[in-house]
């Protein structure tokens, strides 16, 4: 009887004595590498004892796996080796084939291994493997918060296979891939992972409570990893890439042959500091912008999805100072002489480059014993220019659009204990001929307490800008305390950016000058209850001013509340107002010009949601609307998104987004951007009809874990109509006034990308690119065409550009050159 009460209770607290303590596995050294071939049954794993007794994180945390895992781990002096047994009936292991680094939300089985390789519980490495080895991999960092950079791309082999009882993972990560410390005697932070999608269980080997802070600081200990002596970490990535670009024009198509050839290096300079470097680097095969209009005087922030920029670049913007479109973007005056030649009569333009050449860029990171971490940024870009004939006299001119340009970041990134940091950055742009030089200077801190229940941080930034064109200096302070674990959280802020800041030569800021403080709080449930899985509610304000003058200018508050239900569809419901009249000092500039205008309270509330992502059908939507004391000014929005699963090698995925806000109210913008101005300076208002419809198609179709085809398509259309016009002033509100040209705007964009990618060997990759966009200079009328469908039609059969591009990139790693070299 005794027996028969015990082991019950010995079961149930099972996994509570494993969520208290921290597991320790320890390291195995071999002297015979073992072969990856998916099978375990190598001699070097006999003697290995596995482990296991994975807990869930999730849809319910805390209880044993409802799936047995075993794993075993070893390394060498050349990489480290895991075999990992998902047991499981073959009936329920999901198989989709999906493209690299595309495993989330997919119909897959996965399993991760990630290793804090300086046991500083702030930087990690992770590689997950599905069953059809498809692999990812991505680095964490955590300080304030957790970031997961999904970019970064190591090489490492691993092969996957079906058993009768489960399938299993063999893994081999090369030293080469991953950073740490030169001590003999090593412990790196170490956690397991397995999700099985049948029943969206999460589970994993040291025990991750979602309501604690952190993720690395919860992982286990890998112990006693000795004398590791890595490899010569060298390799090259050649590419060569060739093709052509037909652009339709006022006077016919011209067409430009696209040739291009560099070379990525990546040297380990030793176990813990790594060099790369980028000559000629070529930037034509990457995901075409999300284009939309912008009626506002900010600049758009577009993703960037060049791998040089985005891979492993973590450290170089921790302190959020390092916007990477910057390099190599358009040439400053290029749309200058586009405006003063294009349509000038007795000139052309024979060549205007629209993207500014690298010569070459490079990095240079890592850390040293004592958890310091380093990190230097260089990039030179090439003096770029337009070449202007003079049809009369035959004469060429040119006319330099961008001068030569260094870029630097310099970072120091110094680890503390209990998670916190300190670190200080610097960013830095020279450009010939003085006209306009720029340096950001950063310190950051953030500190946590034993028990890692709260956080302070702080930053302060100076900025100088000097040369030619202008010369001031700004600062912008920052800082905050909350709670950040536990069922409820809070924290609040103070942010002060000065008028004369400015990081925008290599960072981004829409605008300074503004004085703000805020607060929020949350209420956080991760444990089920009788309907829901998980469910949280959230409640944040802001209250705003500007700087200089000081004034006020704003109070917004926001509330959410999210649930979870146990069949995995999700509600979100939200309630977003600004109760009083705002004032808007930044109508048709970034910085303040002594005018602004009185905006509307207003009130919205919207409800999104979406249903089970392992359905083949799955959905996800959303509804809005808000309104505001003024008569007729009504804001909808809602989107529908679509993706169907046909087979585990084919997905279509389809959206509509659709906004009509008919009181927007703004300064009057023009076709080319520019606003129009009174005499005295002051913007002329127009309250106005807006109706957007952004239309995305995509669909991947994977031939094998290393072979797809996707493509996207994707329509934005957005209507202006100006129904009333309107001075300004001195008080903020306004007086009518008249035009005889209404200003309406009618802005189509349409892209067709398609990518066609082989990854032939590991690290080396075949990509053939075809891109396909609706003409720069197409304008289609705003008066006969008011509708969507009227819009798609035109900007179909109106004139594209087209491109096709073949790119071809070879991984040579020197340690094989060297081994054929020697046998030969």
């Amino acid at each position: 009887m005794l027996t028969r009460l015990l082991i019950p209770s010995l079961l149930y607290l099972f996994p509570f004595v494993l969520n208290a303590q921290v597991r320790s596995i320890p390291a195995i050294k071999i002297n015979t590498p073992i072969k990856i071939d998916g099978s375990l049954e190598d001699e070097a794993w006999k003697p290995i004892e596995p482990t296991g007794d994975f807990i869930t994180i999730s849809p319910v945390f805390g209880k044993i796996s409802t799936r047995n895992t075993k794993v075993k781990i070893a390394y060498d002096n050349t990489a480290i080796y895991i075999g990992a047994y998902m047991y499981d009936h073959p009936s329920n292991i999901r198989k989709q084939l999906t493209a690299r680094d595309m495993l989330d939300r997919q119909d897959v089985d996965i399993f991760t291994v990630g290793f804090d390789t300086y046991h500083d519980k702030q930087n990690g490495f992770v590689f997950k493997v599905s069953p059809a080895n498809v692999q990812a991999d991505l680095k964490i960092s955590q300080s304030a918060g957790v970031v997961y950079d999904n970019s970064w791309d190591a090489v490492w082999e691993s092969k996957t296979s079906i058993k009768g009882d489960g399938w299993v993972a063999e893994i081999k990560i090369p030293l080469s891939a991953i950073r740490f410390s030169k001590k003999e005697l090593q412990e790196w932070g170490i956690n397991f992972a397995r999700f099985t999608r049948k029943e969206n269980e999460n589970s994993v080997w040291n025990s991750i409570n979602p309501n604690i802070s952190g993720e690395l600081n919860q992982w286990g200990v890998w112990t006693g990893i000795n004398k590791i002596s890595p490899p010569t970490r060298l390799s090259f990535l050649p590419y060569l890439s060739g093709g052509f670009r037909v652009s339709p024009t006022a006077k016919g198509n011209v067409t430009e042959f696209l040739k291009s050839g560099g070379m990525d290096v990546k040297y380990g300079v030793n176990e813990s500091f790594t060099l790369d470097m980028t000559l000629i680097p070529d930037f034509a095969q990457v995901q075409s912008d999300n284009v939309l209009l912008n009626l506002s005087p900010f600049e758009i922030k577009f993703d960037d999805y060049r791998p040089f920029f985005t891979e492993g670049t973590e450290l170089f913007n921790k302190a959020g100072l390092f916007y990477s479109r910057r390099i190599g973007a358009a040439p400053a005056l290029a749309a200058t002489v586009l405006e003063n030649y294009g349509d000038k009569p007795g000139y052309k333009i024979k060549k205007n480059p629209g993207i500014t050449r690298l010569y070459n860029a490079t990095k240079f990171s890592g850390r040293t014993r004592g958890n310091l971490g380093i990190g230097i940024f260089n990039a030179v870009s090439a003096p770029m220019y337009a070449k202007v004939t003079n049809l009369m006299t035959n004469v060429d001119s040119s006319i330099l659009t961008e001068p030569l340009t260094n870029y630097n970041i310099i970072v120091l990134d110094q680890a503390l204990k209990n998670r916190s940091s300190i670190s200080f950055t610097n960013t830095n742009v020279l450009r010939k001929g003085n006209s306009r030089n720029a340096n950001v200077s950063s310190i950051d801190l953030s500190l946590f307490d034993k028990k890692n229940n709260h956080n302070f941080s702080f930053s302060g930034r100076y900025s100088s800008i000097w040369g030619k064109q202008e010369n001031k200096n700004g600062y912008t302070i920052t800082s905050g305390f909350g709670k950040v674990s536990g069922i409820i959280q809070y924290r609040a802020s103070l942010a002060i950016e000065s008028d004369k800041y400015d990081p925008n030569d290599l960072g981004f800021l829409y605008n300074n000058n503004s004085f703000e403080y805020s607060a929020n709080i949350g209420y956080i449930m991760n444990k089920p209850t009788r309907h829901f899985l998980i469910h949280n509610y959230r409640f944040s304000f802001t209250n705003s001013y500007l700087y200089k003058p000081f004034a006020w200018s704003g109070f917004q508050m926001n509330a959410s509340a999210f649930f979870l239900f146990k069949n995995f569809w999700d509600v979100t419901v939200s309630f977003e107002s600004s109760p009083t009249w705002n004032k808007d000092y930044f109508l048709h500039t970034n910085y303040y010009t002594g005018y602004f205008l009185r905006r509307t309270p207003y009130y919205y509330l919207g409800v999104n949601g979406s249903s089970d992502s392992r359905k083949k059908l799955y959905v996800s939507w959303k509804l809005g609307a808000a309104e505001s004391p003024l008569p007729n000014d009504p804001y909808w929005a809602g989107s529908l998104s679509l993706r169907y699963r046909f087979s585990d090698k084919f997905q279509i995925s389809t959206s509509m987004d659709i906004t009509q806000d008919r009181g927007n109210w703004g300064a009057v913008r023009l076709s080319d951007g520019s606003f129009i101005l009174n005499t005295d300076g002051s913007p002329v208002i127009s309250r106005r009809n807006v109706k957007t419809n952004t239309g995305i198609v995509s669909g991947q179709y994977n031939f094998t874990s290393r072979m797809n085809v996707n493509f996207r398509l994707r329509h934005y259309w957005s209507y202006l109509h100006n129904t009333n016009f309107y001075n300004l002033k001195s008080d903020g509100y306004w007086r009518d006034t008249t035009f005889l040209n209404n200003h309406n705007l009618n802005f189509n964009t349409f892209n067709l990308d398609m990518f066609f990618t082989w990854d032939f060997l590991l690290g080396s990759r075949l990509t053939i690119a075809w891109k396909n966009a609706l003409g720069s200079n197409v304008a289609i009328d705003p008066y006969d065409n008011t509708s969507y469908f009227k819009n798609f039609g035109k900007s179909v059969n109106n004139p594209h550009s087209n491109e096709l591009t073949v790119k071809i990139v070879y991984f040579l790693d020197y340690l094989k050159l060297k081994r054929k070299t020697y046998r030969s």
